[in-house]
């Protein structure tokens, strides 16, 4: 049975709050109505996959093993930052107000950015030469 490292627990959290202290901050710097693009969730999600494709990339092929950078990076702030549940959300409201195009073009540029980002910058940082 695996042991609670409390540590780790620490810094999922912490990076959790910084995550969602961001989200938070961006959707009320851009709030939307179900008939316009959902800007806020839209670069969250983005930024999100683009940042955890950089820290586990980085961390696991480039940097030496640490107990906490992951927990804290990948896990907490881009766990906290992404709201994947929040864009399913908005896509229903979409719907609901009749914005059918706006729905599908938000969940295919969501799906495609996503994968995207992700596979680029996983490949930018396996690009970048290791110093020896």
């Amino acid at each position: 049975m695996p042991t609670l490292d409390r540590r780790e627990l620490a810094a999922i959290f912490a990076g959790g709050a910084i995550g969602t202290l961001a989200r938070a901050g961006l959707a009320q710097a851009l709030p939307h109505s179900p008939t316009e693009w959902p800007w806020a969730t839209f670069i969250v999600n983005i930024v999100a996959v683009v940042l955890l494709g950089y820290f586990v990339t980085r961390l696991q092929e480039r940097l030496p093993l640490s107990s906490y950078r992951r927990p804290l990076l990948g896990t907490g702030v881009c766990g906290g930052l992404s709201t994947f549940s929040t864009m399913q959300v908005e896509i229903l409201k979409m719907l609901e107000a009749g914005a059918f195009l706006l729905a599908a073009g938000y969940t295919v540029a969501s799906v495609v950015c996503g994968y995207a980002g992700i596979h680029l910058t996983t490949a930018a940082v396996r690009r970048v030469r290791v110093r020896g």
